[in-house]
């Protein structure tokens, strides 16, 4: 008995691709956004922050559990979200992707002093792909806010907020 090979036409291999590659795409887009399982924080190479820019929901409650936390809160993310639930006592700045969410942040942060801490956070996405936190960073960081820090929410505010049971508010 010899061996069969399989041919496949070229107009069916294109078919193939046509109608599997968004599955693939979805499939591909899903493992790149687990990359940040457990405890290991990724840091890509376009990202504006190190390290030390970041604050982990559980450093940041364990902060604001002792009473040391004084961070203005902003979300920077998009409106519904905001109104569906966020962390409590943070304001609502805009979209960090749109000219007039950038200016919304100027203008909450314009008075303030330089050395007040600052926590960013969006959560609409997994961070590596988000679109609002990081022109949101960098503009508070040119405005000269050395103490602004990101809030690492790797998938999304549900996934790594709500579903940890930490502490949300609704509307405002």
């Amino acid at each position: 008995m010899g061996r069969m090979a399989l041919r496949i036409s070229v107009p069916s291999r294109l078919l193939f691709l046509h109608l599997y590659s968004p599955f693939l795409l979805c499939f591909f887009w899903a493992a790149a956004s687990l990359r940040a399982e457990g405890n290991e924080i990724r840091i890509g190479p376009h990202d504006p922050w190190t390290r030390s820019d970041i604050l982990l929901p559980e450093e940041f409650l364990a902060q604001k559990g002792s009473g040391s936390s004084s961070y203005l809160v902003c979300h920077v993310g998009f409106r519904f979200l905001y109104m569906a639930g966020h962390i409590p006592g943070a304001i609502y700045v805009g979209a960090g992707k749109d000219s007039d969410g950038i200016e919304a942040l100027r203008n909450a942060v314009s008075a303030l002093p330089r050395d007040r801490r600052i926590l960013l956070y969006c959560g609409c996405c997994p961070l590596d792909v988000c679109p609002n936190l990081r022109p949101a960073f960098q503009t508070v960081r040119k405005l000269g806010f050395a103490n602004a820090k990101i809030l690492y929410l790797p998938h999304d505010f549900a996934e790594d907020w709500i579903r940890k049971g930490y502490p949300t508010e609704k509307g405002r």
